[in-house]
């Protein structure tokens, strides 16, 4: 089979795989150029491109290619923009090989995820500073480090900065660097194949633990048993260990309070919402870095209006440098307008408790008669109840203006529903992320 044929195959699968926006917009101005020693080459506009795809899909390409060639390839990237391909080359060469040799020892950390690319403001200030301390003197002080905070806000960024920064310091430490989802994986394997010796080898020899999304381990009781007896070998002997989570510790559910109790032990610093100077600073470090020309003007309305997190306002400002590059207009207010409405929050467009029932109904499939009915089946109630939930959080509405348009109810039953959503988020994760899932979607109208 001819290798263009195996691509116009690839992409279609792609297409029914990442859906039609981020398709067209990501997907569809790549190029296959050819296939060479075991190597997918393709063209993209620049290195942002690249990088976007790297860090959102960052399989789909090879994985895709290499299912309908029945072979394994890798991908290689070529930059239409040449003054691009050659600064890219010249500023990312020594980071690619620096990446190269820290994966053949087993640790792999995000190069450009360090304390000089990460904005400092008051929302983010001490953490930053303890990710430092710890950096600079791993073992020495603030063991264990526990970082939390809301989805897409830097915790990543700031883990990956001080594996970075211990690397630089101390080039043959034994560090780990991993999702609390690959720690879990990796000690399930080890179990299944007999390989419990070596798990424990390699976790309980560190000098320094990075354990990204913590969150992830509640529930399961063996890997918490294990990484609690992992904790204690590294700590008794002043190793570094490092968490992050969304949440605190006292507020992940299903853990043991052992291992919760370890988790405090050391300094625990909590990274905030950004204000919008912060967020407007952050746009301008990332342009800078993605060589994307962001107005001052379009800065501050995307600092304003994206509301959800750090991570959303990057991809905003890519996808505007992305539609720049590739129809050669200049970026523009009435620009982002267009091209980010599924994204931009407008002020003026005000949250009502109808939007919001309609919104949980659609979801659960439910009529909008049903949620302000009388019935208390579970199918019927929970869905009420998260609804109530979210109106009380993202409106103004008074308690018993919303009661009365959820048929009726008095202003205790909203506060019932209220608290009774907030106390099952502490215990259940998928309630936690379908609450974040809302949030978001509302927050984005």
């Amino acid at each position: 089979m001819e290798f263009d044929i195996i691509w116009e195959k690839t992409i279609v699968i792609i297409k029914e795989k990442v859906g039609d926006q981020a398709f067209e917009l990501w997907f569809r101005p790549i190029k296959f150029i050819k296939v060479k020693d075991d190597q997918l080459i393709l063209e993209v506009p620049n290195k942002f491109f690249k990088e976007w795809i790297e860090d959102h899909f960052p399989m789909i390409l090879s994985s895709t290619f290499s299912g309908q060639l029945k072979k394994e390839v890798s991908v290689k990237y070529q930059f239409s923009e040449k003054k691009t391909e050659a600064e890219t080359k010249k500023n990312a060469g020594g980071q690619e090989g620096r990446k190269t040799m820290l994966a053949k020892r087993g640790i792999f950390l995000n190069q450009k995820f360090t304390f000089d690319s990460y904005v400092i403001g008051p929302s983010n200030q001490f953490a930053n500073a303890a990710s430092q301390a710890v950096a600079d003197s791993p073992g020495s002080s603030y063991n264990p480090l526990f970082i939390y905070g809301d989805v897409g806000l830097g915790k990543t960024h700031l883990m990956n900065a001080i594996g970075n920064r211990i690397i630089e310091n101390n080039p043959g430490i034994k560090l780990s660097y991993a999702r609390a989802e690959q720690f879990t994986n990796e000690f399930i394997y080890s179990m299944r194949n007999n390989k419990m010796d070596s798990f424990k080898e390699k976790f309980r020899n560190l000098d320094a633990l990075l354990i990204d999304d913590i969150q992830f381990i509640a529930g399961k009781s063996a890997t918490q048993d294990e990484l609690f007896h992992t904790f204690n070998s590294l700590y008794d002997r002043r190793r570094q260990i490092v968490f992050s989570s969304d949440r605190p510790p006292k507020d992940i559910a299903d853990i043991t309070e052992r291992l919760r109790s370890r988790f405090g032990m050391g300094l625990i610093a909590e990274i905030q919402a950004p204000e919008v100077e912060t967020k407007i600073a952050i746009l301008g470090k990332k342009s800078e870095l993605e060589g994307i020309h962001l107005p001052e003007d379009v800065a501050l309305m995307l600092a304003s209006r994206i509301k959800s997190n750090i991570r959303d306002l990057e991809a905003a400002m890519i996808r505007l440098g992305a539609h720049s590059s590739l129809s050669g207009k200049e970026i523009t207010v009435e620009m982002a307008r267009n091209i980010l409405k599924d994204m931009i929050h407008d002020e003026e467009k005000a949250l009502t408790v109808e939007y919001i029932q309609k919104t949980v109904c659609d979801y659960y499939g439910l009529k909008l008669q049903d949620i302000k009915a009388k019935k208390r089946t579970r199918d019927i109630a929970f869905p009420r109840q998260i609804a109530m939930h979210l109106c009380k959080t993202l409106t103004h509405s008074s308690l018993s203006d919303i009661g009365r348009k959820f048929g009726g109810k008095d202003h205790s039953t909203v506060i019932h529903a209220c608290k009774l959503i907030e106390e099952q988020k502490k215990k259940d994760s998928d309630l936690n992320s379908k609450i974040e899932y809302f949030m978001k979607r509302l927050r984005e109208i």
